[in-house]
C-alpha cells in the first residue's frame, strides 16, 4: 500500500507541476513523470534496472509513431493552395469566436484557403492588419483521427526575413528556412497576449515599422504557398526530406531522428 501511495503522490506532483505556466516548474513536472515511471517499474519488479527501463520507455515511445506512420508518409514538393470552404462547426467549433477575436484586434479577414493531400488537410483563415503590416492566420490541421488548430502572426521585412509568433501545440516536424525567426507561445495565450508578445519580439530583434514590407492582401495566399514550398525545399537541401517519385518527398532517417529530438524538446519544453 505504501508503494502505491508513493507512485500516486509522484503522479499527482507531476500533473500539478505541469499545470503551471512557469517554464521551470513545467520542466520539473516533465522529469517527475520519468520519476513516477521509475518508481512504478521498481516497486512492481523490485529491480532498479526495471525502473530505469520504465522511465526510458517514455523517451522511446515516439519511435512507434515514427516507424509506423512518419516513415510511410509522403508529401508533395509543391502544395497548391486554393480557396476552401470553412470546416463544419462540429470539426472546428472555435472558428467563429477566434475570428471575432481577430477582428476585435483590428485585423481584416482576407480569405479562406487551404490544401489537401491524401488524408491530410490544412485550412487557413487569413487576416491582415495594415497599420502594422501584420499578417495573421487561424489554421486547422486535420489528419486522420487527429485535429488541432493554432494561430500565427507574421511580419515580413524588406530584406526577406520573416518574424513569426505562433502557438503551434507541438515542436515542428521540419526545419524553418534561414530567413524565418519564430517566437513560440503556449496555446492558452489570448490574441491580445500574442499581439503583445509579437510586438516585443520585433522590438528585441530591432525591427522597426519602416523595415517591414506592406503586403497586398490579395497576394497573401500566394506568399504563404511560396513559403510552404520554400520550407519543403529547404528540408530537402538539409537532408531531412528525400525526393522519391516525381514531385513527392518522404522523411529520411535523419529526418525521423530530427522528429524524435523535437519530441524530447517538447517533453521538457526547451523550445
Amino acid at each position: 500500500m505504501t508503494d502505491f501511495l508513493f507512485i500516486l503522490a509522484a503522479a499527482l506532483l507531476s500533473m500539478g507541476l505541469r499545470s503551471f505556466a512557469h517554464p521551470m516548474l513545467f520542466k520539473l513536472g516533465s522529469f517527475c513523470i520519468l520519476g513516477t515511471s521509475f518508481l512504478l517499474g521498481y516497486f512492481v519488479t523490485g529491480r532498479w534496472e526495471a525502473g530505469g527501463i520504465f522511465a526510458v520507455s517514455w523517451l522511446m515511445l515516439p519511435w512507434l509513431e515514427i516507424l509506423t506512420r512518419v516513415r510511410k508518409a509522403r508529401l508533395p514538393l509543391v502544395k497548391p493552395m486554393h480557396h476552401q470552404y470553412p470546416p463544419s462547426r462540429d470539426l472546428f467549433p472555435d472558428l467563429a469566436s477566434l475570428t471575432e477575436e481577430m477582428e476585435g484586434e483590428g485585423f481584416e479577414q482576407i480569405d479562406d484557403a487551404g490544401w489537401d493531400w491524401d488524408d491530410h488537410r490544412q485550412f487557413f483563415r487569413l487576416f491582415y492588419k495594415g497599420d502594422e503590416h501584420l499578417q495573421a492566420a487561424i489554421c486547422l490541421v486535420d489528419q486522420q483521427d487527429v485535429a488541432f488548430y493554432y494561430l500565427s502572426l507574421s511580419s515580413r521585412g524588406k530584406d526577406g526575413r520573416v518574424w513569426m509568433t505562433w502557438n503551434y501545440p507541438f515542436s515542428y516536424s521540419m526545419k524553418f528556412s534561414p530567413q524565418y525567426h519564430t517566437n513560440r507561445l503556449r496555446g492558452d495565450r489570448s490574441m491580445l497576449e500574442m499581439l503583445a508578445s509579437h510586438r516585443e519580439f520585433l522590438a528585441k530583434a530591432g525591427v522597426s515599422a519602416e523595415s517591414l514590407v506592406s503586403s497586398d492582401p490579395e497576394e497573401i495566399q500566394a506568399v504563404m504557398q511560396r513559403d510552404l514550398e520554400s520550407q519543403i525545399a529547404h528540408n530537402v537541401s538539409v537532408g531531412l526530406l528525400l525526393p522519391t517519385e516525381k514531385g513527392i518527398v518522404r522523411y529520411s532517417w535523419r529526418g525521423m531522428l530530427f522528429i524524435w529530438v523535437q519530441f524530447l524538446r517538447d517533453f521538457v519544453r526547451l523550445s
